[in-house]
């Protein structure tokens, strides 16, 4: 299959949105009543902060993906929508909030992400290790995928997650070598890369995810693929980056279905057997079905 190099982001940018990256409105009795519980408890959900195009569908069964640590990011990604600034105190309340939402909810697989809060000197790992104990505590049937922030590289940070040991921990490499300094500019492909290396070897099922559109090759995108499998890497997510506001990296170019789908491909070729690969993906996207691996 021939793969079209991206083009500019300046053409790009003029291009409206295609066909197939129209997504549901979030109406419906399920969706109000999530939105409700997430009023009532004070929670943060990255569906909200991140301006996910699934909010609708995924809130409209009746799940969401919890924003932990507050909603105010130490890091200023060029491609989030989770505002940048100096975070509140911590929370410690919030672990068991989050558990008690859960329950209210009877939600079966819960995923659970957070901003980066580097000014902490374990990077958040305490709350983090708190709230998937409550969790559990509160709900013993919920299975859990943790999103997790690279807490610096630290082994301590990822230590207290690894002993907590959620069912799936996810570390989102983003995007592709060459463009991570624009693209998360305090982080690290190497670093990343080695905490989930890290992770895989304190024997968790790991995840990560990498968005299109923001200018890489194909040939980028398999060498990243590749990178991640030999890291440890167990499922993978690729979807289509979505400009959230003017201020942020404009798109590249907007990515075909039939490209997703040779990704896919490729994915399961290099070794991957769990790859979530299309427009709208995202990497919470349909996480329940992330527990076990699905053969060729």
């Amino acid at each position: 299959m021939s793969i079209p190099e991206s083009t500019s982001s300046t053409t790009a940018a003029k291009i409206p949105k295609p066909d197939w990256l129209r997504v549901k409105l979030p109406i419906g009795k399920n969706y109000l009543q999530v939105r409700s519980l997430v009023d009532q408890y004070n929670l943060h959900t990255i569906c909200q902060s991140g301006n996910c195009p699934n909010m609708g569908e995924c809130w409209g069964a009746g799940t969401a993906t919890f924003m932990i640590l507050g909603n105010i990011c130490t890091r200023s990604c060029g491609f989030c929508n989770v505002f940048t600034g100096r975070p509140t105190e911590l929370d410690w309340d919030e672990p068991r909030r989050v558990a008690e939402a859960i329950q209210l909810m009877k939600v079966k697989h819960a995923v659970i992400t957070s901003v980066n809060r580097d000014e902490l000197s374990d990077g958040g790992a305490s709350i983090w290790a708190s709230t998937i104990n409550a969790v559990r505590a509160a709900n013993p049937e919920t299975t859990m995928e943790t999103l997790i922030p690279d807490f610096m590289g630290k082994t301590s940070s990822l230590d207290l997650i690894i002993e907590a040991h959620p069912h799936v921990v996810s570390h989102n490499i983003e995007t592709v070598e060459r463009l991570t300094k624009q693209v998360r500019v305090q982080a690290k492909y190497a670093r990343s890369m080695e905490v989930i290396n890290y992770l895989k070897k304190g024997g968790m099922r790991t995840k990560s995810g990498i968005m299109l559109g923001l200018g890489e090759s194909f040939e980028e995108v398999i060498e990243t693929i590749t990178d991640l499998h030999t890291a440890g890497c167990d499922v993978l997510t690729v979807g289509q980056y979505l400009q959230p506001t003017t201020n942020h990296l404009p798109v590249a170019r907007f990515v075909p279905p039939a490209e997703f789908a040779e990704i896919k491909i490729r994915a399961h070729q290099i070794g991957f057997k769990r790859v979530e690969s299309g427009p709208l993906v995202r990497s919470s996207y349909h996480s329940e079905n992330h527990l076990f691996d699905e053969l060729v």
